[in-house]
Order: C-alpha cells, then structure tokens, then sequence
C-alpha cells in the first residue's frame, strides 16, 4: 500500500524564527496527536534544512528539500549536493516542481539525473509532473503527463519505482487560487496510476504514492483525499500558516488511508 503524506512545501518564503515556529507547532501537533495513517513532511529553504532537521522530534514529521544538484560537490556555485543534503539529516528532496522547470529551465535530462542521484544517498525523490491551463485545453494533458512520466522513469526498475513519490500539480492550479475538482485530480491520478500498472506492474502502481499539489486548503482538502487514486498533497500557500497546515494534517489522519 502506498504511504499517505501529507507534504508542506514552504518555498521562498518564512524567516528562522517563523520556520521554526511552523515546524515546532507541527512537531507538538503530532506528539499530542500520533499520527496511524500519514507521514507529514516539510519543505522549508535551504538556509533553515538543518534547524528543521534539529527541531522534528516526531518519527512522523520528515525533513524534505526543495532541490539538489545531479552532480557530485565541486565546482557548482549556489548548489547543494546529495551528500550535503544526507549530511544535513534531510530525508526527502523535490525534483521536477514546475517552477523549476519554468523558471530555471530545467529539462527532463537533468531531473532524471536528480532522481539518480537522489537514490544513490538514499533520498527520497518527490518527482513532480503537471501540464498547463493550455494543454489541458487543448486535450493534449494526459499525453504531456505521461511524456514527462516516461522521460522521468525511463531508466529505473520496479523494485526503485516505489521509492519515488509521485506528484501531480496541474500548472494553472499552483498559486492562482484554482483547484482541479476531485474529479479531474482523480482522473489524472488513475492515469498515472494506470501509467505505472502498464510500465511496471499493478503491485508497484499500488505501492507508489501520487500526490496532489495545487492550491490544496483546508475547505477542499477532505474532497480532494476522497478520492481513491489521491494519496495526499504537496501544499504550497496552506503550508506556511501554522492553522491551516495542521487542520491539513488533521483532515488528512481522518480521511487518508
């Protein structure tokens, strides 16, 4: 059975003291309440890795980065590495967030090397896949999901498979306050499913966890984990709120199994 994870990507935002607060209060929310169904993860800048590292007691509460160099260290300004980041105690790294791709062009070459790399230190990877507002309009979105599922994947076995957590953030949802409904992220999420059933197998599609990222907020939260093929979110805005991020995590132990 895939793990169920409610994952908190705080982006650029949050200074020492305020990360350090988000973190605390989810730390003591789930001392106070164990968790039985969901993993929570949290995504916090690099500047605050290893605080949050210090700060997360709880064996629920895992530190996830939000990028990490295909490269071994060296020569790589402004970079971190792998072994920096295992070094750092973190557990977890993004690759693939569309606003990589977007913003610093990084193509399906380079993420397939992060995704090696980030197996090599035993990292898991939240390999991130989602099409725009314009090829969801055009009918072309379940072809470009399944392009970047393939340019992700190509390469890896089905025992690897399961430790890459998949995550599904539809382009025109990110930050615009839009949401697909539960019915068009259970569409997608089938489909990738269905994606690893063929290229894989049905036991590896059962065991890899899909996530949904896109505009996802404690009012449509228990929808969206409704829905079967939904294995959590990748919450951006609603993450970095001390209130809003712990109704998430309550609706997802309610809801998520």
């Amino acid at each position: 059975m895939a793990r169920k994870i409610i994952a908190g990507n705080w982006k650029m935002n949050l200074n020492l003291a305020q990360g350090a607060a988000l973190v605390k209060a989810s730390d003591d929310y789930l001392n106070a309440n164990p968790a039985k169904h969901i993993d929570v993860i949290v995504a916090p800048p690099a500047h605050q890795l290893v605080q949050t590292v210090k700060l997360s007691t709880n064996t629920k509460l895992s530190v996830v980065a939000q990028n990490m160099c295909a490269h071994e260290n060296g020569a790589y300004t402004g970079e971190i590495s792998a072994s920096m980041l295992v070094d750092a105690g973190v557990e977890l790294v993004i690759v693939g967030h569309s606003e990589r791709r977007e913003i610093f062009g990084e193509d399906d070459a380079l993420l397939e090397a992060k995704l090696h790399k980030a197996l090599e230190y035993d990292l898991y990877p939240i390999f991130c896949v989602g099409e725009s507002l314009e090829q969801r309009q055009a009918g072309i979105h379940f072809k470009h999901i399944e392009k970047q599922l393939e340019a992700g994947l190509k390469n890896f076995n089905a025992d690897q498979i399961p430790h890459i957590i998949l995550a599904y953030e539809p382009i025109w949802a990110i930050g615009t306050g839009e949401t697909a409904s539960p019915e068009q992220a259970q569409e997608m999420h089938a489909f990738i499913r269905k994606f690893l059933t063929g290229k894989f197998s049905a036991t590896v599609a059962d065991e890899t966890s899909i996530l949904y990222g896109g505009s996802v907020k404690p009012s449509n939260a228990k929808d969206l984990f409704s829905q079967p093929d939904i294995d959590g979110g990748l919450i951006g805005g609603a993450s970095i709120q001390i209130d809003s991020f712990l109704e998430l995590i309550k609706i997802g132990e309610s809801i998520l199994r």
